[in-house]
């Protein structure tokens, strides 16, 4: 396996300056290496175009850094070999104090309250990975006890090796663009439980999909449920709402359960799990203006993160604001679950996806749907809609690409469009 230390000498290729692109840079130069920098839209001098250049120049280097969004199945990365900095950085680990999590939705919030609980019991503990920095980006005198790394299905293509436990949250078809199909990704998704060094895969037992590739966890699994623990009440001050948290939360205790830590009472992990801050976007609450709640969901891109959220507010009366970039995935089971669901609920879509989620939905015999030409007039309608103690959600299953920059511009749309009615 390749590390970071094998590279000086060797002839680097950085593709891709995005976040992760510049701390390979910053690690790549502390090594005392100067790479060939290649990026798709260069902004800087120095820089190689992809198209102009770049892809020769990275053809003739030794090993080429790739970020995670440049797809491994984009014309020419065949041609070269491929790694990533969070690759070289878990070959040359200490596995046993590494903790990885994946998984379509969830991911993130699992990650978190792993540090958290794991940092309540006395233990010093770094979450990175796709949640944040990059665990080789920093302060080299920093030796967490524990590692959490957070592992999207981009970067899961480029690892050649992993911790003895991957936890898993969910499965369901995602950026189906960047792996080329389904198959593909659930494939990429779940590679990490089977890369060198894997011995148990924590996963969500909920979801029939993960059942159903049993072959594809590794060589044992601990399914976990959101029934488990009965009774139990040690994750209350989490303060995590919906079925689906409750689950994550049981995933992390199992993950800290496998690690080499002393077993917790139900006291000490509710102390443990005090004073956690749930993450932006994910069923954070913006505002209550005359009775209603409007609550900020923005980082559900697809159908089930979106279904888990109206679970989270089961009997409420709820305006529900969905749709954005149209990457082409099947609404039907969003539909099925809006037609199933028992409480008042007015679904608003947005572009571009919306015509096509509000033919799903119809199709499904809900008819209380609507389209709206953007994000605040779709506040408007909701916020109408849901008096006198109703929700507005944003929970869009869809990506915000074309209207926002990223998930967290359209988290403050949203925000500023509610606090605009009062």
């Amino acid at each position: 396996m390749i590390t970071w230390a094998d590279l000086p000498g060797s002839r680097v290729g950085v593709w891709g300056l995005g976040r992760e692109g510049q701390a390979n840079l910053r690690k790549l130069r502390s090594l005392g290496i100067e790479p060939v920098l290649v990026d798709d839209q260069p902004a800087e001098p120095g820089v190689l175009g992809t198209d102009d250049g770049g892809l020769a120049a990275l053809k003739a280097c030794d090993v080429v850094l790739k970020t995670p969004g440049i797809s491994r199945y984009r014309p020419g990365v065949t041609e070269m070999t491929i790694t990533s900095g969070l690759s070289l950085w878990l070959a040359e680990q200490d596995l046993s104090r590494v903790i990885c999590v994946t998984g379509t939705k969830g991911k993130s919030t699992t990650a978190s309250v792993i540090g958290h609980l794991l940092t309540g019991l006395g233990h010093r503990s770094m979450v990175a990975g796709n949640i944040g920095r990059a665990p080789y980006d920093g302060d080299e005198a920093e030796k967490p006890d524990f590692w959490v790394i957070e592992v999207s299905s981009y970067q899961a293509t480029d690892l050649q090796c992993a911790p003895p436990v991957v936890a898993v949250t969910s499965l369901h078809p995602d950026h189906l663009d960047w792996h080329g199909g389904v198959r593909q990704y659930y494939q990429d998704k779940l590679s990490l439980c089977t890369k060198p060094g894997a011995e148990l895969t924590v996963a969500n037992g909920d979801s029939d999909l993960l059942r159903s590739r049993r072959a594809e966890l590794g060589p044992a699994v601990d399914w976990v449920s959101a029934s488990d623990e009965p009774g139990a009440d040690w994750m209350d001050p989490l303060g995590l709402r919906g079925e689906h948290n409750r689950r994550n939360a049981i995933i992390a205790r199992r993950c800290l359960r496998a690690l080499p830590v002393k077993e917790p009472s139900q006291d000490e992990l509710r102390a443990a799990a005090r004073g956690y801050q749930p993450l932006p976007s994910r069923l954070a609450v913006v505002a209550v203006l005359d009775g209603v709640s409007f609550i900020d969901d923005s980082l559900s891109t697809n159908v089930l993160p979106t279904l888990a959220a109206l679970d989270a507010f089961g009997t409420d009366r709820t305006a529900l604001i969905v749709g954005g970039h149209d990457r082409g995935i099947d609404y039907a089971p969003l539909a099925a679950g809006i037609a199933a669901r028992q409480a008042p609920t007015l679904v608003l879509t947005l572009p571009d996806s919306g015509p096509r989620i509000r033919a799903a939905i119809q199709a499904a015999g809900h008819h209380d749907v609507r389209d709206c030409a953007d994000l605040a007039e779709a506040v408007r309608a909701g916020a109408a809609w849901a008096r006198p103690s109703g929700i507005v959600l944003l929970s869009p299953a869809a990506p915000s690409f074309g209207q926002f920059k990223d998930y967290r511009d359209r988290a403050e749309a949203f925000a500023h469009a509610v606090h605009g009615l009062s």
